[in-house]
């Protein structure tokens, strides 16, 4: 199915040549995922025809046809349709969303990439999995698969979706297992939105575990966000006083779009990466243990203070690393004490002649402590009851768009303490870079990482499931659809197993 025969143009040297992008099929799972993914093509495309790209005409059109090869089929009339396929067992989001894009002018899905019901699943991952799932397995793999025949040069899948809820969550599981069986050889990442700690439904904790331990058996990283997270940016960096779902996607879509726009493949090299997906995938998932990936995005502001602001790489990057170092999901958040503890280790494991007494003066601590594990931890109580020192990655990527992009200095996302020991920096972190300024944006920089920035929020989850199902409330509910309380178990055996692992790094 890989034919090679759709060129779009790159640069080599300083001129563009012909060089081949590979495609990525999008899959929108329940509401979640389908308002999400119509805001990620809404941005991908708005980006890609933005005259404020700061860089030359014809650097400006080989970015857009990277983009579109990557993320859209062309029609006839020159409208671009979304490589996409959209999914909910209700049909009220799915109109809404074709309606959106048509009426957008710049883009449209396709006419017959849809598939809905009239009968939700109602906030139940057992229904989605175990009843939508098979009940309606055959159209929608014959949808994807109709879509992957349009692709020249096939990437892999992109699959949207929440883990709190029904459709999104249990439909999700469902067809990312089938991808897997059908599509062993493509790459399948899942974007998954985490749920408000405070809960949006009341079996929230058991989706969610139900979701992730069978994501981690069928998809080849988890890209997470948060809600709480992306709800804070809203209110504290964009200034946004009453928060709507669709502030948040806005958020999501233009932290996705950083990650996914192109970038050059290499230092000097003046061609687009062809293979996005494959590049995500090999940097930063080195071990199927370890797949979880997180993105940290700046800067992040309102039109307002973005007249009045003006960034440097130097400051931007600073910022990036020490979000990084204290696992802050957004830039306010780093000027913690944890900073200048983990810093501080980093200042003395850079310099092997300054002893942590000597520098700052203090003494007394064992900057190198990591939580002992004997076999598993006990159920929602990780041996973590003082915070990790710092954020222990076992890989993470940088992408910077803009300005001088090529005088950005990076060295300090290099250093071994940052890392687990078992991989050398050099294959731990890598960089990707374009002149191509992204949204409005003159620079900005995102740090994609696969680190310890989820333990906390998953011991949590499992531990409230854990003691919800251990007073076995709403279990009947799963039970009469076929998941039973060995199934149960499964996830939380698989899923403890995935606190300890990055416990250890």
């Amino acid at each position: 199915m890989e034919h090679a025969h759709s060129f779009s143009v790159v640069f080599r040297g300083n001129t563009p040549s012909l060089w081949l992008s590979m495609s990525i099929v999008t899959v929108q799972l329940g509401q979640c995922g389908n308002q999400i993914g119509f805001e990620v093509f809404d941005a991908l495309l708005s980006d890609s025809h933005s005259s404020q790209g700061l860089c030359s005409k014809r650097e400006n059109e080989a970015y857009q046809a990277s983009c579109k090869e990557r993320f859209f089929s062309e029609e006839e009339n020159g409208v671009p349709i979304a490589r996409a396929v959209l999914v909910d067992m209700e049909p009220k989001v799915i109109n809404q969303t074709l309606s959106k894009a048509a009426q957008s002018g710049q883009w449209k899905y396709g006419q017959h990439a849809c598939f809905c019901q009239k009968q939700g699943s109602g906030n139940n991952w057992a229904y989605g999995y175990s009843v939508h799932g098979p009940r309606h397995e055959e159209s929608i793999m014959s949808l994807i698969r109709k879509e992957v025949e349009k692709c020249d040069s096939f990437s892999g899948f992109f699959i949207i979706m929440s883990m709190a809820g029904g459709t999104g969550s249990g439909l999700g599981a469902f067809v990312t297992q089938n991808l897997q069986d059908q599509y062993p050889n493509s790459l399948k990442m899942n974007h998954i939105i985490w749920p408000y700690g405070t809960g949006e439904v009341i079996v929230q904790n058991y989706n969610s575990i139900l979701t992730l331990s069978h994501l981690y058996r069928s998809s080849d990283a988890l890209l997470v966000h948060e809600n709480d997270a992306v709800h804070k940016i809203c209110a504290k960096l964009m200034n946004i006083k009453q928060i709507s779902f669709s502030d948040i996607n806005q958020v999501l879509a233009h932290q996705l779009g950083s990650v996914f726009q192109p970038t050059y493949s290499a230092e000097s090299s003046f061609h687009y990466r062809r293979n996005p997906l494959g590049d995500l995938m090999e940097h930063l998932v080195p071990h199927p243990e370890f797949k979880m990936l997180s993105v940290r995005n700046i800067p992040h502001m309102s039109e307002n203070s973005l007249a009045y602001s003006t960034f440097t790489w130097a400051g931007l990057l600073k910022h990036l690393r020490q979000m990084l170092i204290s696992n802050a999901k957004m830039e306010e958040e780093v000027g913690s004490d944890c900073v200048a503890q983990a810093s501080l280790e980093l200042l003395v494991s850079s310099d092997p002649s300054t002893s942590a007494s000597q520098s700052a003066g203090i003494t007394g601590i064992d900057w190198h402590v990591r939580p002992p594990l004997s076999g598993l931890p006990p159920l929602g109580k990780m041996s973590l009851n003082k915070d990790l020192h710092f954020n222990t990655s076992v890989a993470n990527l940088v992408i910077l768009r803009g300005k001088d992009v090529q005088s950005a200095d990076v060295e300090g996302f290099k250093d071994p303490a940052l890392y687990t020991s078992w991989l050398k920096p050099v294959n731990a972190f890598n960089v990707w870079k374009t002149q191509r300024a992204f949204s409005k944006y003159e620079k900005s920089a995102v740090l994609v990482s696969n680190s310890q920035f989820l333990v906390k929020p998953l011991d949590t989850i499992v531990g409230k499931a854990w003691n919800m199902f251990a007073s076995k409330a709403y279990i009947h509910q799963y039970t009469k659809f076929g998941i039973e309380e060995e199934d149960f178990l499964d996830s939380f055996t698989s899923l403890e197993q995935v606190v300890a692992s990055y416990c250890n790094l």
